[in-house]
């Protein structure tokens, strides 16, 4: 990003996975392939994957509905909740310094932050107990003006109507407002709403050498 296009960025969308908290999608394939789930590079992974998981970040059907999908799946009526949770949740490694948190602080006195994430109900409910235990803080408001996780929206990234709804919500100029993910074709989406965006090819870790590179902080 130019210093001169920096200067016009008012506002910040920021993803979660991968750009503030650490997923790792090669586990999640791991601990579904150890449930029973043959086809796993057609079932699930960062790009692409089936419909369940779509379905259940956008709240179209319930964990219960979730677990049976990955019983379906797995041939293994047998499975239990626990079995199922623990291998979806593997993939969540965490926040990997409380600085990255400290740079969302710093960064929220210089722009409008936002949260915008795909989620689902066991993920965020993984993810707030962990919040908890971790950092003494019960969930991301802190953090943020404003959070959004697509199962609260009933929409989910890439598609634009997510964006517009945040845009909408907070009476966003999209000539001033920057969305920073870590999957491509998230930016469409952003993109197509109007939003600059850049993408998040760094570990999370990094996430304010990231800004400072690109004249953000």
């Amino acid at each position: 990003m130019e210093t001169v296009l920096a200067q016009k960025i008012k506002n910040i969308i920021f993803d979660y996975g991968n750009v503030i908290f650490e997923i790792d999608f090669n586990k999640a394939q791991n601990a579904l392939i150890q449930l029973g789930i043959s086809n796993i590079n057609e079932f699930f992974t960062h790009k692409s994957h089936n419909d369940i998981f779509n379905n259940f970040e956008t709240a179209a059907i319930t964990p219960a509905q979730f677990r049976d999908g990955i019983r379906n799946a797995a041939e293994n009526n047998t499975l239990t909740d626990r079995q199922i949770d623990d291998a979806w949740n593997s993939l969540l490694i965490g926040v990997p310094s409380a600085k990255v948190h400290d740079t969302l602080i710093k960064a929220g006195k210089k722009y409008r932050t936002f949260l915008l994430s795909n989620n689902n109900e066991i993920h965020y409910n993984w993810i707030v107990d962990y919040l908890k235990r971790e950092f003494n803080v019960s969930d991301n408001n802190h953090l943020f003006e404003k959070t959004y996780y697509s199962q609260q929206m009933f929409l989910r990234k890439p598609h634009v109507e997510i964006f517009e709804q945040v845009i909408k919500e907070n009476n966003l100029n999209p000539e001033e407002t920057l969305f920073i993910d870590d999957s491509p074709q998230h930016l469409v989406g952003a993109k197509q709403a109007g939003l600059h965006t850049l993408l998040m090819d760094r570990h999370p870790i990094e996430l304010e050498q990231f800004l400072i590179d690109h004249k953000i902080l």
